[in-house]
């Protein structure tokens, strides 16, 4: 028998009983969990993760991937899945031109990878879907860091795993910088903040629950691991990292009191010319970087980062984070204040497109499997054979105006320009350095993309990783 909270759960969800059997409905039907009061919680910065041992041109890093509990909500320890016990996962910071090396450790009783988000890697440590690291065992990842300062992240890959391996933890992020970087007078060290938001649900003994695909019941926003969490900041510029680390949950982020962004960095590094946004949208796995400035607001104002895109009316889903603006003199000056050049950097020329591949993602509406073209992953089979230095373009299409379904397209390996979407130019903002591209139902859009690092086999895939769980994943392979 249902009571009446569970009746107006049910309601909740009724729009996507089509799109899920059964079953996966139970999870919805529970007990509210303990919740800690609204930004009563100091924000958890990931700690930066120290080598182990390093060598003139390359630093080395052991991690161990492994279940722990946290303490996310009150009075409750959450199993997790987790790198070095961290929630999330310890952040690396790397430098252009200096290789990271890690050896991740599988001590779950699942196997794993790991996938550089965003990097430039050879093939054999890109974290394919089937390079597994069993249970007990070890893999080395090399990373040459030879791309543009970008903030990339870490998750895990292990295919029909990787949701649900994500949505429990393994995700964490990485910090790649540049001269360029370095030389812009940006804020750094505690000025710098990383934040990885995801949504999440719970059971009423604060334990994670994962249902596929079920994108209206995840209620809680966590901002590094928990929810609605603030920051005391001072009245200075801050630079935010913004990594949208959920499963398939879209961000609007917008902050209270009419406060701008200014947006510096999109996925794959800088922008040539920063960008003033009074809104930043994050599909799953795009990432932004912005300044935000503090100094003009009053003390002991509080400032709050809400999102406008929420599926749902609930409070914790709108008002994410709360920054808490202390009371010292406003600091305009300083190697960190000044103002930034119009021109940040100078775009890299991708070259002229020899061939144009049309990639159609759609969910078969009787299985609800998830299609590139048809068909689903198959890692027997290579979607795209494209030579070593060739451009294409790839136009991408979101079939499914039906179930209204969204996706996002990742491409491993490379960083590629949105020419247009639906006949119309991108933006500057979001179109170039990307490595995800968000599709609305029944959009067309076309992409840029030079093929001229290394050659291998990579995956293609929907970053609504539930989705590529359910195999929209693809392959290309580049060839000399």
């Amino acid at each position: 028998m249902l009571n009446r909270r569970d009746a107006i759960k049910l309601g909740s969800v009724a729009a996507v009983a089509m799109a899920l059997p059964g079953g996966r409905l139970a999870a919805a039907l529970s007990d509210d969990p303990p919740v800690p009061a609204p930004f009563s919680v100091p924000l958890r910065i990931p700690p930066v993760l120290a080598p182990t041992r390093s060598t003139p041109d390359t630093d080395y890093y052991n991690i161990q991937i492994r279940e722990t509990e946290q303490k996310i909500l009150p009075g409750v320890r959450t199993k997790t899945l987790t790198y070095n016990g961290s929630f999330p996962g310890p952040t690396i910071r790397a430098r252009r031109g200096r290789n990271t090396v890690v050896t991740q450790t599988n001590g779950m009783s699942t196997p794993a990878t790991v996938h550089l988000h965003g990097a430039n890697v050879p093939a054999s440590s890109d974290g394919y879907p089937l390079d597994l690291i069993e249970p007990g065992q070890s893999r080395v990842y090399h990373y040459p860091n030879n791309q543009p300062a970008a903030t990339l992240w870490y998750h895990d890959h292990a295919h029909h795993m990787e949701a649900e391996h994500v949505y429990r933890g393994l995700a964490g992020a990485y910090l790649l910088s540049d001269p360029i970087d370095q030389a812009l007078p940006l804020p750094q060290g505690k000025f710098d903040v990383p934040l990885l938001i995801r949504d999440a649900k719970f059971d009423k003994d604060g334990q994670f629950v994962f249902v596929p695909d079920d994108f209206q019941n995840r209620p809680t926003i966590l901002v590094n691991g928990l929810p609605q969490p603030y920051l005391k900041v001072q009245r200075r510029v801050y630079r935010l990292r913004l990594i949208n680390a959920a499963n398939i949950q879209p961000f609007t982020f917008r902050l209270s009191n009419g406060m701008q962004f200014l947006q510096i960095a999109s996925d794959g590094g800088f922008l040539s010319i920063p960008a003033v946004r009074q809104e930043i949208d994050l599909w799953p796995s795009e990432r932004a970087e912005v300044l935000v400035d503090f100094r003009s607001v009053a003390p002991g104002t509080n400032v709050v980062l809400e999102d406008t895109f929420s599926f749902t009316n609930v409070e914790s889903k709108r008002s994410i984070m709360q920054f808490q603006v202390g009371h010292n003199a406003a600091q305009f000056d300083g190697p960190h204040s000044n103002t930034l050049p119009d021109r940040l950097v100078d775009e890299v020329p991708l070259g002229h497109a020899t061939n144009t591949r049309r990639f159609l993602m759609q969910a078969d509406p009787n299985t609800l499997e998830f299609l590139i073209n048809g068909k689903p992953f198959d890692p027997n089979r290579v979607d795209a054979t494209i030579k070593h230095g060739t451009t294409e373009i790839w136009e991408i299409v979101n079939g499914d105006t039906a179930l209204q379904i969204p996706h996002a397209m990742h491409l491993h390996l490379v960083q590629f320009r949105v020419l247009d979407r639906n006949g119309n130019p991108e933006p500057a903002y979001d179109a170039y350095p990307k490595d995800t591209v968000r599709l609305h139902p029944g959009d067309f859009v076309r992409i840029l993309v030079t093929f001229n690092s290394y050659i291998g086999r990579y995956p293609f895939h929907c970053h609504f990783i539930d989705h590529s769980s359910h195999s929209m994943m693809g392959q290309f392979e580049v060839v000399a």
